[in-house]
């Protein structure tokens, strides 16, 4: 079976993440959804919570697990026995980073990394922009997963 890692702080899980996965499950047989867990840094909805959503999110797909882990990513996709890892690419700058950590990982382990592009309609949507939009009141429902902002809504992180 080829498993594929998706690492990530999905913080949050956007339509783009949501893309990537979907479009990963081509070629792969199973994704890996890894949650990056960092003590150091608090993140804007907790790590438990993500977690949970994206179970919820993907509940009826076989072929999709969402884990937490700490540490290198590396370590972990040996753990979970991938073949590869999954990166998205939205632009030049993200395309230097990812190439980058490729070198980096396939070094350490010999794993190769799987980049897909962002689809044109999605590649201006990150994380830390959701988090800004909704830090200043913005619905941020329309670049998130459908149904994916009720996961996450709770009196601690707020959605409008």
């Amino acid at each position: 079976m080829k498993t594929i890692l998706f690492p990530g702080s999905f913080d949050p899980f956007t339509r783009g993440h949501y893309s990537l996965v979907e479009r990963s499950l081509a070629f792969c047989d199973e994704v890996v959804i890894a949650v990056g867990v960092n003590e150091q840094k608090a993140g804007w909805i907790p790590a438990e919570q993500r977690v949970d959503a994206l179970r919820k999110l993907y509940k009826r797909n076989a072929r999709v697990r969402v884990e937490s882990y700490h540490g290198l990513t590396t370590d972990f996709a040996a753990v979970v026995g991938a073949c590869a890892i999954l990166r998205g690419v939205r632009t030049i700058k993200d395309f230097e980073y990812e190439m980058q950590m490729a070198d980096i990982n396939r070094q350490l382990t010999g794993i190769e990394t799987v980049c897909l592009f962002a689809e044109s309609a999605l590649a201006a949507i990150s994380s830390s922009v959701v988090r800004e939009l909704a830090h200043f009141g913005k619905d941020i429902s329309p670049f998130l997963p459908d149904g994916y902002h009720i996961l996450i809504n709770d009196e601690n992180t707020p959605l409008t």
